[in-house]
């Protein structure tokens, strides 16, 4: 009996685990959010053909160009429906920078003076959820296969992320790529990413998908955090690879989807040689072991 009880607890554990049950306001910290393997895509999604495709899609949706920041003259970025056809797996795409949105609980992150207490669908946590903001127009345009926290693969530095739909950017002008502390600080770890401070380059890559289906559940979501990691891993792993299905993409790994980290260093070992990390906070790089804040 008593071997029986341990092989069941363990069992517990493992289960446990695997589901990444979390308590949100653990990890609610600016320097100790939920590690990058939390929310990162399978190593056997084809990120840098996704990528690839991206670039290429050109039907514009309604209401779908705008600026990346509110300067006269900054560059414009137009989301595409190219993709939004498709039985399982549809979605918007747009290429855009990353300026970071702490709107929310965190609202008060550095560089943000003039922060939101609410998101649109709550008030979550900019340094827990990983999640992106779209241009208020184009989420009323689309808002009956857009009802908001539906995922999205964010890819960034050659890797892919998931994140949800969770505010819209209401400024005059209205702007296009924005993300969460967490998101954006996970996508650039090595350049102090804030409120006031984003990425610039107009190379990442948005991936928005539509419909019921794809709206992260309140039983891995509620008002502030995401409360279970490997529901959005699942449910984005699910919807990419039915995507590069419908795409005519192979799956499998390659220098761009196939990173690994070592725990005893910064070193960060990838297909094509190696390269020189540093992590936004203790145990942030994929593969760490993560060490919560006490």
């Amino acid at each position: 009996m008593a071997i029986k009880s341990s092989v069941l607890a363990s069992l517990a554990l493992f289960g446990s685990a695997l589901a990444q049950s979390v308590d949100g306001s653990q990890y609610n910290n600016p320097t100790a959010g939920p590690p990058a393997s939390f929310f990162a895509a399978a190593t056997t999604v084809p990120v840098a053909a996704l990528q690839s495709a991206a670039a290429k899609a050109s039907t514009a949706a309604k209401d779908a160009t705008y600026p990346i920041n509110g300067d006269g003259g900054a560059p414009k970025s137009t989301i595409h429906s190219d993709w939004t056809n498709f039985s399982e797996g549809a979605a918007f795409v747009w290429v855009a920078d990353m300026d970071v949105d702490c709107d929310g609980l965190d609202y008060k992150c550095k560089g943000n003076p003039d922060g939101q207490q609410n998101t649109n669908f709550g008030a979550l946590a900019a340094y827990e959820v990983p999640f992106f903001v779209i241009p208020d127009k184009f989420g009323t345009t689309y808002a009956n296969v857009l009802p908001g926290n539906n995922i999205g693969a964010i890819i960034c530095n050659g890797k892919m992320f998931y994140g949800i739909y969770g505010d819209t950017d209401g400024d005059t002008p209205q702007v296009i790529g924005e993300a969460s502390w967490l998101m954006a600080r996970t996508c650039f770890p090595n350049d102090d990413l804030n409120g006031n401070s984003g990425h610039g380059a107009v190379d990442v890559t948005y991936i928005l998908f539509t419909g019921k289906d794809a709206v992260l559940p309140s039983s891995a979501l509620n008002k502030n955090y995401v409360t279970n990691f490997s529901t959005l891993r699942s449910m984005g792993d699910k919807l990419i690879t039915a995507l590069a299905k419908n795409l005519g993409l192979a799956s499998g790994g390659g220098p761009s989807t196939t990173l690994t980290t070592k725990v005893s260093s910064t070193t960060t070992s990838t297909g094509s040689g190696s390269t020189s990390t540093s992590c936004s906070w203790a145990g942030h790089c994929i593969g760490k072991t993560h060490l919560r804040p006490r």
